[in-house]
């Protein structure tokens, strides 16, 4: 990645930690700081006595720290980062201590035995096929037997209407829930304890509470209709049921696409107490089409691969099953390809690909769209976007509201968000070559 201050803060997991890796650039509080081509270290005085050992691996950039922090990277790992790119001068080129070879020498044979793993995997063939063609014969099996009892289950909650929705009903909902899990869909279960969680939240919860069945009782109807379904259609009914794709067949197998891809925005978000979601969408400048990365940290630890937001980078994808095509594995290292490339498209076109991937698979929960020449303005307590003649509801969390009216100054910007069906959260912005990350989009 470019080793800018604007990149090293893109990294950074909320506005709180860039402020605080800010506070952090003081060559004073490092006692000891070096470099080398692969990785750059350094020890910064925290409060203990005993000063914490920061490492980041340039090639990723992965970071390692010795800190109690849970964010990933830390603020140390940002500060570090920023000072090599505004303090080059101040780190020592050496030999690495031994505490920053032991971890890269970890890293690159954790690599290599993983590419191992899957060569051996492609070339291989399973030690009994029939017997995991049945395995999976008979969990589709339950799957579909629970769907069943699903959908007469739904049948009868329309049957005595969203009114008689009390807590006693709503007991009924998760017990329904928890039996899909035992029939190994816990896909279904969780959609279902969703649309319990938000009865009597919101004025509109009736219609949320009524597309939420709508969409479970079609994934019934599919499951149900499964042997007549295409083979991505029935990948998407896995997953909605719960089953997740094997990543290693995925990239094996799965259809690939090389391109220079354009990384469109990035949000991590933590999903509970160890457990970090990474969302990072691109766009194929080449191909024109877009991906999603998903990745999970658990425990404090961080991700494989950094994306920087507004960068560029030469890379293979391995795309899932789905109707939407969509998801994807990164399947070579990403090589820094320059400055980006931002689409330009008009509204009517990002949402006319909204609706194909929903008609390919209508469980998609999230779409990458670019809004250019859009203008956000403050309608009453209401945050809306003007683009192209459309009005549209932004979701940002109070925070970023202000930073994107000032970021706009009354004129229109480009925008690069989600769309989540009801409202467009904003990602990224730029105008003008001026870009800027909104760090905390709902």
């Amino acid at each position: 990645m470019p080793l800018t201050t604007d990149a090293v803060l893109a990294l950074a997991p909320d506005a709180a930690s860039a402020k605080a890796a800010l506070g952090l650039v003081r060559p004073a509080q490092w006692p000891t700081l070096g470099a080398s081509d692969a990785a750059v270290w350094g020890e910064c005085q925290g409060s203990g006595s005993k000063p914490y050992q920061t490492q980041v691996d340039l090639a990723g950039p992965a970071f390692r720290c010795s800190c109690p922090s849970r964010k990933f990277p830390c603020k140390h790992g940002l500060a570090l980062l920023l000072m090599r790119a505004q303090q080059p001068a101040g780190f020592t080129a050496t030999e690495a201590p031994g505490w920053v070879s032991e971890w890269l020498a970890g890293r690159a044979d954790k690599a290599e035995k993983q590419a191992e793993k899957q060569a051996t995997k492609a070339t291989t063939a399973p030690a009994d096929p029939q017997a995991a063609d049945k395995r999976e014969a008979q969990r589709w099996q339950r799957i579909e037997t629970a769907a069943q009892d699903l959908q007469r289950w739904l049948a009868d909650q329309i049957a005595r209407g969203l009114g008689a929705l009390d807590d006693s009903a709503l007991q009924n909902w998760a017990t329904m829930a928890r039996r899909m899990v035992d029939a190994q869909a816990p896909g279904l279960g969780q959609r279902l304890q969703a649309a319990a969680t938000g009865v009597r939240r919101g004025a509109d919860w009736p219609e949320q509470t009524l597309q939420r069945l709508g969409l479970l009782q079609l994934a019934c109807e599919g499951l149900n209709r499964r042997g007549l379904l295409t083979a991505s259609e029935q990948a998407d009914l896995r997953v909605v049921a719960g089953w997740p794709m094997d990543r290693d067949e995925v990239l094996a197998h799965g259809p690939r696409e090389t391109d220079r891809w354009t990384v469109l925005g990035c949000v991590t978000e933590e999903r509970d107490d160890r457990l970090t979601e990474r969302r990072t969408w691109l766009h194929g400048e080449r191909s024109g089409r877009r991906a999603f990365l998903l990745d999970h940290a658990f425990g404090g630890r961080g991700f494989e691969q950094a994306w920087v937001t507004g960068s560029a980078v030469d890379a293979t994808l391995a795309f899932f099953p789905s109707g939407s095509g969509l998801r994807a594995l990164l399947v070579d290292a990403a090589a820094p390809a320059g400055t980006a490339r931002w689409p330009v498209t008009q509204a009517a076109e990002e949402f006319n690909a909204v609706a194909r991937r929903v008609a390919g698979c209508p469980w998609v929960g999230l779409h990458p769209v670019v809004l250019c020449d859009a203008l956000p303005l403050r309608h009453g307590d209401r945050l809306l976007l003007i683009v192209d003649g459309r009005v549209l509801p932004l979701a940002l969390r109070d925070a970023d509201i202000w930073t994107l009216l000032a970021i706009s100054g009354g004129h229109a910007l480009n925008l690069a968000g989600e769309w989540d069906g009801q409202a467009f959260a904003p990602l990224t912005s730029w105008s003008s070559g001026d870009l800027q990350w909104l760090r905390s989009a709902a």
